[in-house]
């Protein structure tokens, strides 16, 4: 290997751990539960693999994080992208030592070019999961397994690690909240989160949002935000969202008819963004990233699920302040399938239960 001597197994496995997950937003939320793990477990910060704008902000005040690469995309052929070759030379530079893969597909061939063993890798693909467990405990599970190669080499994993997703927000964040508060005289004011959009409702454009599976109707968003108001009536009610959400924020707002219910959707950064829902009064959502979020940032959150399971991708984890509603249309898993008094109910019980006064 031209004069230079090949790292043993055991030299592997006193590298820092290293995850691969380029997810959606909530994925990197979860991720947390997973990151976490393994940082108790080898006492050292886990280096990460990720994709997305949100990743960064998400991630960047955990300490179980140490090094950071974010790539764009994994589907773009290998040599037209220069960022795929980027985090090749930077894996090898770094050195193969034990790899926990979350994703599908692409990230493994990366991994491979990179020369790292298929018998250093904790693959999520390769075991089978507990029917009953959330996402969180799939992340406990993994992170207390080790790769074939090291087996007798790694320490073992140490109790103590929630079953619930954890983010933290920097004094920077909340500083930029502060001044985003401010600037629109809603400091010391309490703030309920609504959510009503998703990336599938987004990409409807101009055609009928009915028929996407996170979509719940606007007259039955713009109940509930009655019924908020009408509990909560000094409360500001905050709509968030994507620049493409705002429209279908817009509508249930006129709908409801209601004081101080305010659309913010791309109105702020998703650092900011977390910092809110630290402060947050409680959120209501479809099944999405920020609700997620929300319930790891300790902010009461009522979820609606569309096809997804409720019970696997419960917000955060399973020992979060959150409660995931789904109904049935024809016999069918839908979020149509909800009542509006039912996400009110849920709310209140929430409300009672986590301690915070209307």
């Amino acid at each position: 290997m031209g004069g230079q001597s090949v790292p043993t197994t055991a030299r592997a496995a006193e590298r820092p751990p290293l995850v691969m997950r380029c997810g959606a937003f909530g994925d990197i939320v979860l991720l947390t539960v997973l990151l976490r793990q393994l940082h108790l477990r080898f006492g050292k910060p886990v280096d990460v693999i990720s994709s997305g704008p949100w990743t960064q902000p998400l991630l960047e005040a955990e300490s179980a994080v140490g090094r950071l690469f974010i790539i764009r995309s994994r589907r773009t052929p290998y040599w037209l992208s220069m960022q795929q070759r980027r985090l090749v030379a930077w894996l090898r530079e770094r050195g193969a030592g034990p790899t926990w893969f979350c994703d599908r597909g692409e990230g493994r061939v990366l991994l491979s070019l990179a020369g790292i063993p298929a018998d250093y890798i904790c693959d999520t693909n390769e075991y089978t999961w507990d029917p009953g467990d959330t996402f969180a405990d799939r992340y406990l599970h993994l992170g207390s397994c080790s790769p074939r190669a090291f087996e007798g080499l790694l320490p073992p994993a140490k109790p103590g690690v929630p079953r619930a997703a954890r983010l933290n927000v920097s004094p920077a964040a909340r500083r930029e909240l502060d001044a985003w508060l401010a600037e629109r005289g809603l400091t010391g004011r309490q703030i309920i989160m609504v959510h009503p959009g998703s990336r599938h409702i987004a990409r409807r454009w101009l055609r009928s949002r009915v028929g996407t599976s996170k979509y719940w109707p606007e007259e039955h968003w713009s109940r509930v935000v009655r019924a908020v108001r009408d509990r909560c009536p000094e409360h500001v009610i905050l709509f968030s969202g994507t620049r493409a959400e705002s429209r279908f924020n817009a509508d249930i707002i006129r709908r409801a008819g209601v004081r101080e219910a305010l659309n913010i959707a791309d109105h702020l950064s998703v650092r900011v963004l977390l910092a809110l829902l630290e402060r947050a009064h409680s959120m209501i959502a479809v099944d999405t990233g920020p609700a997620h979020a929300a319930a790891a940032l300790g902010c009461p959150t009522v979820a609606l699920f569309g096809t997804a399971s409720p019970a696997l991708y419960r917000p955060g984890g399973a020992m979060t302040p959150a409660i995931a509603l789904t109904g049935t249309v024809g016999g069918e898993q839908s979020i149509l399938g909800i009542e509006p008094q039912t996400v009110v109910d849920s709310w209140q019980e929430l409300m009672r239960t986590s301690g915070r006064r209307f």
